[in-house]
């Protein structure tokens, strides 16, 4: 089999769960708390990078194939989009047009939230394919320059 160790597999399968957690927590609360879209999304592609590292590059592809990537990566750049649009309804680009909550509150900050988790899932997913095409291309040299000979 592919990757690491028994051990390292499995404690890289549990720690992987509580990353994927945090990533959400962060984005979530990222309006409250320091964090955010963008923290959340590289936390959430540091996990994967660890399922990738520890059983190597076949099961985050299984998880996650590349057209599922490609659609999730276009779908958060268009929920953001559609979000900065729809202020144009309130009157201007990113205006809030949702309602204010009370302060220390989750539903406390208008569109802030969605626009959190629209940009996690992009900086997530496009991370994730960073990652992907360096571990499957191997591609570490500038294009157009070969690589060199092995010995």
């Amino acid at each position: 089999m592919k990757g690491m160790s028994l051990i390292v597999r499995t404690i890289a399968r549990v720690v992987t769960t509580f990353i994927i957690l945090y990533s959400a927590y962060i984005v979530v609360y990222g309006h409250i708390t320091p964090g955010g879209g963008f923290p959340g999304g590289v936390i959430l592609a540091l996990g994967i990078m660890l399922l990738m590292l520890a059983f190597g590059k076949d099961l985050p592809l299984r998880k996650l194939p590349e057209g599922r990537a490609s659609v999730l990566d276009c779908l958060g750049a268009l929920g953001f989009w559609a979000i900065a649009l729809l202020g144009f309804t309130a009157g201007y680009f990113f205006l809030n047009f949702l309602g204010k909550g009370e302060p220390f509150r989750l539903v406390s900050a208008g569109t802030m939230p969605l626009s959190n988790i629209f940009i996690g899932i992009k900086v997530g997913v496009s991370l994730f394919a960073v990652l992907t095409a360096l571990s499957v291309y191997r591609r570490f040299y500038p294009p157009g320059e070969e690589p060199p000979e092995e010995d």
